[in-house]
């Protein structure tokens, strides 16, 4: 400390240069806040609009295995009908056998 200056003196020197130090941190911090803010809005846009492709192909997908199901699903009833009607055929057809030898 000056010796020279009054003690008010130096006490508004150092006040105001530490406003204006907190002056200037705030003030880049603000600029970096709105950079990162910019960055941070440029990358989410485009994602939006990636999402609705992502939407859109999740459901052509989600179609894709459903259609796979039920296409597996229908074949599956089919054989299960095949076999109970050539089972119940091959019962008919002991039967008339059966009746035939009598």
């Amino acid at each position: 400390m000056d010796d020279e200056k009054p003690i008010t003196e130096q006490v508004m020197e150092t006040m105001t240069t530490a406003v204006e130090a907190t002056k200037d941190a705030a003030v880049s911090a603000v600029k970096k806040v709105k950079k990162a803010a910019k960055k941070v809005a440029k990358k989410v846009a485009p994602k939006k609009a990636s999402k609705k492709k992502a939407a859109k192909k999740s459901s052509k997908k989600a179609a894709k295995k459903s259609s796979k199901k039920a296409a597996k699903k229908s074949v599956k009833k089919s054989a299960k009908k095949a076999v109970k009607t050539s089972a119940k055929k091959a019962a008919k057809k002991k039967k008339k056998a059966k009746k035939s030898k009598r």
